[in-house]
């Protein structure tokens, strides 16, 4: 069994008593955005876009497609679980498995216990890391939300392969914590302040999309190439 009080220490939220833990990852916590689907009128310059951060990009997706996609999203955010089970089949099967997109995920995480599941996505390599968000995103309301995050959490990460002393050994890593925080930090200063976020070659869009929000955004950028 995992210690709640170790859990919270390898992530760097040690002041979180277990009833925060529980206030900050409740459904309730994430109320609908009002914005969905809809893109505002802001472009990042493609430079600042794609350099280097704190961690390495994980990219999925052929390294020549036209069309990048940066997503800023939490492991925690129902919205950002809705994509993942609605509009993420889609974009893969007919845009990235086709080599016209390619998705990079990057961390902003909203709380401790969404920190956490990136830490363990990031711990599991780069071959098994978007297995590892596929399935917390899939499962997010079997651990995000329960009374032992950190033992669902286990749970997962060894159906990924991962030993216990690996997780903890993992969740106490504070450098890895630390560039997950940066990651998170730059997320901000692109204009990232609510998940999931993206970047569709550069233009920001708000919100989870819909499989024609999507080829809305998309198809068109293909159409010039």
């Amino acid at each position: 069994m995992i210690d709640r009080r170790r859990f919270l220490q390898g992530v760097g939220a040690v002041a979180l008593t277990a009833a925060a833990l529980t206030a900050v990852v409740s459904p309730q916590s994430f109320a609908p955005f009002g914005f969905i689907g809809e893109a505002e009128a802001q472009t990042v310059d493609a430079l600042k876009l794609m350099a280097p951060g704190a961690l390495p990009d994980m990219v999925l997706g052929q390294e020549s497609a036209p069309v990048t996609i940066v997503e800023y999203a939490s492991m925690t955010c129902g919205h950002c679980a809705h994509f993942h089970a609605t509009t993420y089949p889609v974009l893969k099967e007919k845009y990235i498995d086709t080599g016209k997109v390619k998705l990079i995920l990057r961390e902003f995480p909203l709380d401790v216990v969404a920190k956490a599941a990136f830490m363990v996505a990031r711990c599991a390599g780069p071959d098994k890391y978007y297995p590892m968000v596929d399935t917390l995103f899939d499962n997010q309301k079997d651990w995000a939300f329960g009374s032992n995050p950190a033992q669902a959490l286990l749970a997962i990460a060894k159906q990924g392969g991962m030993t216990e002393k690996q997780f903890n050994d993992c969740l106490s890593d504070a450098k890895l914590a630390g560039e997950i925080d940066q990651v998170a930090k730059r997320g901000t200063e692109l204009g990232v302040s609510a998940t999931p976020t993206f970047f569709v070659n550069g233009k920001l869009i708000s919100g989870a999309m819909s499989p024609e929000d999507l080829a809305k955004e998309v198809d068109p950028l293909l159409a010039t190439k």
